[in-house]
């Protein structure tokens, strides 16, 4: 089918680099709504217990933004549970 190998060829263009922040950056949303489902907050009371508005809660959960290593720390304090999981 063409649009499968237009979609083939667009995802081949992209960098690696840039795949693998996408990837990461989904990977982190996809925790972070997991969490948020299995202990039953809202985007709106995560909003509240970070000073956010829910717009900005709801950017963070479509995997299209850049998180800093603070945004995750405040995060995972204000869930009390891990988005990122480093080995020691």
């Amino acid at each position: 089918m063409v649009t499968n190998e237009l979609f083939r060829q667009c995802l081949s263009a992209i960098p690696q680099e840039q795949r693998a922040e996408f990837d990461l950056s989904y990977g982190i949303a996809e925790r972070l709504d997991a969490v948020l489902k299995k202990k039953g907050i809202t985007q709106h009371e995560l909003a509240c217990r970070l000073g956010k508005r829910d717009s900005e809660v709801s950017k963070w959960l479509t995997g299209r933004h850049n998180f800093t290593t603070s945004t995750i720390v405040r995060i995972e304090q204000a869930i009390a549970d891990k988005l990122i999981q480093i080995s020691k």
